[in-house]
Parts: C-alpha cells; sequence; structure tokens
C-alpha cells in the first residue's frame, strides 16, 4: 500500500469531523423526535414528503427513491404507519403493479405536533451555532456531495427496487408497532433516511 491508497492526516482529521459530527447529530435527532414527538425520524420525512406531494400522494417507487430507503424498509415504515391511521395505502390508478402511499388526515396533524421538536433541535445544534458564512458554506458543501453522488445513488435505488420494476404492496414488510406516547408505531431503526440503499432490497 503506497500514500496514494490512504488519507492523509489532514484528510482523515477532516473526514473523522464530519463523519462523527453528522452521525451524532443524526442519531441525537432521532433520539429527541422519539422521546418527545412519538415518531423516529425516518418517519417524520416520509410524513414530509407525502405532505409535499400532490394530493399528499406518492408512488412507493418514488416515495423509496426521495426518501434513500430500499423497497422493504419503506415498506415497513408504511406498514406501521398504516397502523397508526397517518398513512394509507393502495393500488396505482390505471397501473395493477404500482403502489401508491396517501398521507392521512391524522398524519398531517402527526406531522405538525412533531415539527416544533424538529425545528428546535435542528436550529439549536446547527444554525445557531454557525455563522451566515458558515452555513453558506454548509449548504453549498452538501449540493456538491449530493451532486457527486446522485448518479451512484440513482443506480443503487434502481437495482434495490428489481429489474422489473416492481414495488412492494400492503402487506409485505409489516412489523409490529410499539406504543410511544399513546402512539403505536414501529420504533425499531428502520434506516435514517440518509443512506443510498447500496445493499439491494432486503
Amino acid at each position: 500500500m503506497n500514500d496514494d491508497d490512504r488519507l492523509t492526516t489532514s484528510e482523515r482529521e477532516i473526514w473523522r469531523s464530519y463523519f462523527t459530527g453528522t452521525r451524532e447529530l443524526a442519531a441525537h435527532l432521532d433520539r429527541r423526535m422519539r422521546r418527545e414527538a412519538g415518531m423516529p425520524m425516518t418517519y417524520f420525512e416520509i410524513l414530509g414528503l407525502l405532505a409535499e406531494s400532490p394530493d399528499r400522494r406518492m408512488r412507493m417507487s418514488e416515495l423509496a427513491a426521495a426518501s434513500l430507503s430500499s423497497s422493504s424498509r419503506l415498506s415497513h415504515a408504511v406498514t406501521a404507519m398504516e397502523k397508526s391511521g397517518w398513512v394509507s395505502r393502495g393500488p396505482a390508478e390505471g397501473d395493477r403493479r404500482g403502489w401508491v402511499a396517501h398521507l392521512t388526515d391524522a398524519g398531517l396533524t402527526a406531522l405538525a405536533e412533531a415539527e416544533p421538536t424538529h425545528a428546535a433541535t435542528v436550529r439549536e445544534h446547527v444554525f445557531d451555532t454557525l455563522t451566515p458564512r458558515q452555513v453558506a458554506s454548509m449548504a453549498e458543501i452538501g449540493r456538491t456531495i449530493r451532486d457527486g453522488l446522485s448518479g451512484v445513488c440513482a443506480s443503487a435505488r434502481a437495482e434495490a427496487a428489481g429489474v422489473d420494476g416492481s414495488e412492494v404492496g400492503a402487506g409485505d414488510g409489516a412489523g409490529d408497532g410499539v406504543g410511544v406516547g399513546g402512539v403505536g408505531v414501529g420504533m425499531e431503526e428502520i434506516d435514517t433516511g440518509m443512506d443510498c440503499p447500496l445493499d439491494g432490497a432486503e
């Protein structure tokens, strides 16, 4: 192994600082969301994506891509949220193989109630600790890294969805929910909504 095969000391320190900081922030945010909002970050992100979609509906394949989840992980999460009445799921109109997730009124309410915890945590640990210049740099760095990974992640998601383009429908990937704060949702680790599903569908 030569020097080109490993990070320099400076590169290693920068990478560890970034990687550790983002992982600790994601873990803290998830813990606080579970404790104070009654849902993990995975569910919050899915509900948010549905809320921003036309008629609060998205195809499961599109929702998986947007949330950076494999089909089975997304189906597991949607199944748990169906039990809470936050999301409904049914066949896509005109496509017997496609499935659509719909954000219910109860889900929209749950999202609204969780948003203050999310906003307060992000502001406290990100925007309140950085200068305006650092925030601008952070946005630029994030876009650059994301753009560089877009092709890799798109290929990984396509592979995870299956070469035939089939989608996971109702009844697949089901898991039992655990009541938290009076809400029956699955609290097991699904994903953080931050990874390319490079391992494919599970």
